[in-house]
């Protein structure tokens, strides 16, 4: 299994509004939480979020969610 690296150590809170992003998955990306294409060649994908109501969101950083995109407060244990 390949290890992502982390991305950050605390969520990025965002107003999103409905729409489709591309969550980094692999932590390269310097866009967290977006997809810059920095996983070229890393084994790693972007991760569709399809976002349905407008609200503020936390968004994961640290690539160690068990909710993917959304942060669980893995973070604290790093």
């Amino acid at each position: 299994m390949i290890i992502p690296e982390i991305g950050g150590r605390r969520p990025t809170i965002l107003k999103l509004k409905p729409g489709t992003y591309w969550w980094c998955a692999c932590g390269r990306s310097k866009g967290q939480p977006w997809c810059d294409g920095a996983h070229r060649g890393t084994g790693f994908s972007p991760i569709e979020v399809v976002i349905t109501e407008e609200k503020n969101y936390g968004l994961c950083t640290c690539k160690r969610s068990a909710k993917g995109h959304l942060c669980d407060g893995a973070h604290k244990n790093l």
